[in-house]
């Protein structure tokens, strides 16, 4: 019911939205149709092996069991190792590096322009590639192994982990790091003493977040070269060995469990 008014009075009605932003709501909901139906046309479905994938997966499940658990202690439990190392010492690597570019990026610190822009240049150039071309990159440079996986991972992680340093730092308060400059402190103790301590709880949780998804990527860069589960795995697949890959499959869901559930318990215990 719309209350009576004055004769003549303009009744106005209420709408969520303006007729500019209905009209750019439905062009946007047009441009992601036509990119739908434009990829379904690009990707060339093949509905015979549309038909044929649930049977196809069935089978590869039923080849892989039973699992070959005496081929852990041989070439499995030495691959796990290297990629556990290879995710820590690469988010470790990652953290190091991130920390002064984050430092570039955040604009409570970093007052220059040009600092700020060589500084996003880096975080967008190294989180732009994504891990298996950076390992393919470095696999090319120092040939296979752990090394090539190791950094790849610490690069790729640069990207992510400045980021959202950056993002931290430029919210930490300004109360307690303008009374450290007014009292005369100098640029490295307001980030010791000012910045740190407010950012510390989300730098640590970063850091184990980061080591979490570090640990899940560096379980296939193997299947380039760069060392770890991933070599253990593409082995068993060059050589249709099943319930080997089995075995390494099971061993990377287990381990990508356990990863998650250690860096909740510790986020938990630090923010």
């Amino acid at each position: 019911m719309i209350p009576a008014g004055p004769a003549g009075a303009h009744v106005r009605h209420w709408q969520r939205f303006t007729f500019t932003e209905r009209v750019m709501r439905s062009l946007f909901y047009i441009v992601v149709l036509i990119g739908i139906v434009w990829s379904l046309q690009s990707i060339e479905i093949i509905p015979e092996f549309l038909y044929d994938a649930p049977q196809q997966t069935a089978d590869l499940f039923v080849r892989m069991w039973p699992i070959d658990w005496g081929w852990y202690p041989k070439v499995v439990h030495a691959a796990l190792m290297e990629t556990l190392h290879t995710a820590t010492l690469g988010t470790i690597l990652a953290v190091a590096m991130a920390t002064p570019v984050a430092l570039l990026v955040a604009r409570n610190v970093t007052r220059s322009v040009l600092l700020n822009s060589i500084g996003r240049f880096i975080l967008v150039a190294t989180r732009s590639v994504h891990a298996m071309i950076w390992a393919l990159f470095f696999v090319a440079v120092f040939g296979p192994g752990a090394l090539a996986g190791t950094l790849a991972i610490a690069v790729h992680s640069i990207g992510f982990t400045g980021k959202f340093l950056s993002e931290a730092i430029e919210e930490a308060k300004p109360g307690p790091i303008e009374a450290l400059k007014a009292a005369g402190a100098p640029p490295l103790a307001v980030l010791i003493k000012g910045i740190w301590p407010q950012v510390k709880p989300a730098f640590l949780a970063l850091a184990m977040f980061r080591w979490d998804i570090n640990v899940r990527e560096s379980a296939v860069l193997g299947l380039v070269g760069g060392g770890g589960l991933g070599m253990a795995l593409d082995t068993a697949l060059s050589n249709l060995y099943w319930d080997q890959a089995g075995l390494v499959l099971a061993v990377i869901f287990g381990i990508v469990i356990v990863a998650e559930i250690a860096t909740s318990w510790a986020r938990s215990r630090i923010i």
